[in-house]
């Protein structure tokens, strides 16, 4: 938690490389002091076939994945920061946007809330 996962055309990648694009993502959720560091988790994946609108050839969309709490003021400053910091990166692409997601922490789990020693359900276990 949290998870971006980034889908795009693959002709993005002419206009940035993916490390850019992800370092991106990732400097920018990290900067927004909603999560620790080491919780922060990008992904991209890029396709080669899609339809877009008349006239348009290029996407990419933002997929935010994050554990419940934060405020809609918060998620909304979340994705503009993220969006504002990619836009001057592909300022020839044609949609450029994100939406933030929540999921409940009672049915959320991992490695370490398995764990049989970690008895108070510390996710960083």
């Amino acid at each position: 938690m949290p998870h971006f996962v980034v889908e795009c055309s693959s002709n993005v990648f002419v206009m940035q490389p993916a490390a850019i694009i992800l370092n991106t993502v990732y400097d920018a959720a990290d900067s927004s002091g909603l999560f620790a560091p080491n919780d922060i988790k990008v992904r991209i994946n890029s396709y080669d076939n899609y339809k877009l609108g008349e006239g348009k050839n290029s996407f990419l969309h933002i997929y935010a994945s994050i554990m419940e709490g934060r405020t809609t003021a918060q998620k909304a400053a979340l994705s503009n920061l993220i969006i504002e910091k990619l836009a001057p990166l592909l300022a020839g692409i044609s949609f450029l946007s994100m939406n933030v997601s929540e999921f409940e922490e009672a049915t959320y789990c991992n490695k370490s809330l398995i764990n049989p020693l970690n008895t108070d359900r510390n996710r960083h276990f």
